[in-house]
């Protein structure tokens, strides 16, 4: 079996029917680097969905079309059943602006380094209010009320809510930007290496956190990622990327449990266990 086949499909079920985000064909060139080819998935309403793999196999690429960062060279992008296949903002004068705003409210989007998307001038309050100004409307005590149960939502407080970013630990930090991302009550939060920077007590902390959301919310998570446990805990469904193209997806306990491709074989045992061989590990790599 080849790189370029992948093996396994998404279960049909498994998009509920009805998918919150349905992409199919896209294709993204840098140059002479095909960074993404013919890649397409489905994710269910209120599902979570990972794409897993190594730096440069393509995943953030797809996550930043998705969200309107990045613009495909060719296939779809479907929100809730509408196009977004093109960059946001593209169009008229003030026409940009508003299938901007309304794509936002579609899509949200977590960074690694939250500190990074986050104003270092302005108390996390002022970050979630001005969010709520843009893109919900309402008086300022509505707003002000809105901040509040945001936090509260996340696990933080009023203390947080006088804070500056930088007086923040990176789980607090995190924290705000998933609160800040809820704001605008998203159908799909797209979540790229979103706790790859914290320690792993705290990994567990917001991943317990996101776990409880999207029960008490119904929102499609997209987790970008190269941790495999990530993966094993939070997501429904996996795709699993290499050099641009999906070569295995399926449900994500089947993929990790009975991995049918090289590839997805040499990501499980890449992690580091008792009587891990990272010599042998490279040797099947090169071989790959």
């Amino acid at each position: 079996m080849t790189d370029t086949t992948a093996t396994g499909t998404l279960p049909a079920d498994s998009a509920g029917g009805d998918p919150v985000l349905d992409v199919t064909g896209l294709h993204r060139s840098f140059g002479s680097v095909q960074a993404v080819h013919d890649v397409s998935f489905r994710l269910a309403r209120g599902g979570s969905l990972g794409i897993v793999g190594e730096s440069g196999s393509g995943k953030t690429t797809t996550a930043r079309i998705i969200v309107g960062l990045e613009r495909a060279d060719a296939g779809s992008v479907l929100v809730c059943g509408r196009d977004r296949s093109g960059p946001a903002g593209r169009g008229r004068r003030g026409h940009g602006r508003s299938a901007r705003l309304e794509r936002a409210r579609e899509v949200q989007m977590v960074f690694q380094d939250p500190f990074l998307s986050l104003d270092p001038r302005v108390p996390v309050g002022g970050v979630l209010g001005e969010t709520l100004r843009l893109h919900v409307p309402g008086s300022r005590a509505d707003h002000d009320r809105r901040v509040g149960e945001l936090l509260d939502q996340v696990g933080l407080g009023a203390r947080e809510a006088a804070a500056l970013p930088r007086q923040l630990s990176g789980g607090q930090r995190q924290r705000v930007a998933i609160a800040r991302a809820l704001a605008v009550e998203p159908a799909v939060l797209v979540l790229d290496e979103a706790v790859a920077a914290l320690d792993v007590s705290v990994q567990a902390q917001i991943l317990n956190l996101l776990a409880d959301i999207r029960r008490d919310t119904g929102i499609g998570y997209l987790f970008i990622t190269h941790d495999l446990g990530v993966v094993r805990c939070v997501t429904d469904d996996v795709v699993v990327m290499r050099h641009g193209r999906i070569v295995e997806a399926g449900r994500t306990a089947d993929v990790l449990a009975d991995p049918q491709h090289a590839y997805t074989r040499l990501l499980l045992d890449s992690v580091p266990r008792p009587g891990w061989n990272p010599k042998l590990i490279a040797a099947a790599r090169r071989a790959l």
